[in-house]
């Protein structure tokens, strides 16, 4: 009789398609759901999936202190979708309950083309999730990174759209509290989408700041650190500090330690985008300063405004980019008749 031990059957490798270099790549059989190894291709992260009643987890999008963004399909409607899953610890945790579910409230009320959409809550045995709009082309913070400046155009663009989907928040009371370039993510179609409504806050409610002041501290509202009571206004300025930073490649505000970023907020002045980057026009730099006055009651007094001033600066910048060149010399006019010039690509005729 043998006395070889007998060997462990392996499981078979798996093939999955990595979603960063789109090739198909095998990961060891071995690997528990959601576990996850790197691309032999390219290093980028491969997961093994995990069903969740219907919906297939594939990958993961993204971790934060509430939970863990997946992208996953629902076999059932056949769809891509993202699904976020509460970190587990949070589920004896009766605050961090309670942000959750309130999340998953405030999406379900809002409906808007700039606020990621809320397909479905569910609770499998200990495990809460929200079933969400999928928006993979990923966050205003990666093209920062990429691109260290997003052009003034889009950043006008992303203002005035998440400033109306945040005014919409406001219409059913809601504060959001955590404006921020990670915060708003694309989708195929280049559409800005606000996500991440785990501190909402009711927008009449004294907000308690006596244990913890929430929010990133890059973006955050003065008056938040000066304990003061938090409304719109507050989601005013991170908004602007977000576009400030896009539009410029900096943060409104920049230190080697959190601690002095925070006093520049209170105390600092704040130096205009047209005098970090000459380019951008004056009307989108005076737009975002004001937006970010550190005395709420300077600032616009309403998300209309705000929106009013950006478009305002949309139309110019516009106008600027297609007035002819001024650094012409002007051509002595000839003594022959007039040809008529037909029109450049790009304009077009007014009725008759």
């Amino acid at each position: 009789m043998s006395s070889e031990a007998e060997e462990t059957p392996t499981k078979p490798l798996k093939l999955v398609n990595c979603i960063s270099c789109g090739a198909n790549a095998f990961i060891p059989g071995e690997l528990q759901p959601l576990q996850t190894t790197a691309c032999s291709k390219c290093g980028a992260e491969l997961m093994m999936s995990m069903m969740l009643e219907h919906f297939e987890l594939n990958s993961r999008i993204a971790s934060g202190g509430m939970g863990t963004v997946y992208r996953a399909t629902d076999t059932v409607l056949q769809r891509d979708v993202a699904i976020k899953l509460m970190q587990p610890e949070l589920a004896d945790d009766e605050e961090g309950l309670e942000g959750f579910y309130a999340e998953a409230r405030a999406v379900a009320k809002l409906s808007h083309t700039n606020i990621i959409q809320l397909y479905q809550f569910g609770q499998l045995n200990d495990q809460l999730y929200l079933v969400m709009e999928l928006a993979l082309a990923g966050s205003l913070d990666r093209l920062i990174d990429q691109h260290r400046t997003v052009s003034e155009l889009q950043v006008l663009d992303v203002g005035i759209k998440i400033a109306s989907a945040l005014d919409t928040a406001l219409n059913h009371k809601l504060l959001h509290r955590d404006i921020k370039p990670g915060n708003i993510l694309f989708n195929a179609y280049n559409e800005p989408k606000l996500v991440d409504f785990g501190l909402v806050a009711k927008a009449e409610a004294s907000v308690d700041y006596s244990e913890q002041i929430w929010g990133t501290p890059y973006y955050i509202a003065p008056e938040k650190l000066r304990r003061d009571p938090e409304t719109f206004l507050a989601d005013m300025y991170s908004l602007a500090g977000t576009l400030y930073h896009a539009i410029t490649g900096h943060t409104p505000f920049e230190a080697p330690e959190i601690d002095d970023v925070v006093l520049a907020h209170l105390n600092k002045p704040l130096v205009p985008p047209n005098k970090l980057v000459p380019a951008i026009t004056g009307p989108t730099s005076d737009a975002i300063v004001r937006a970010m006055d550190k005395q709420p009651a300077k600032r616009y007094q309403s998300y209309d405004e705000f929106i009013m001033a950006l478009t305002a600066a949309r139309s110019q910048l516009l106008r600027s980019q297609l007035a002819p060149p001024s650094t012409a010399r002007p051509r002595r006019a000839k003594a022959t008749a007039p040809k008529e010039v037909a029109p450049s690509r790009g304009w077009f005729r007014r009725g008759k």
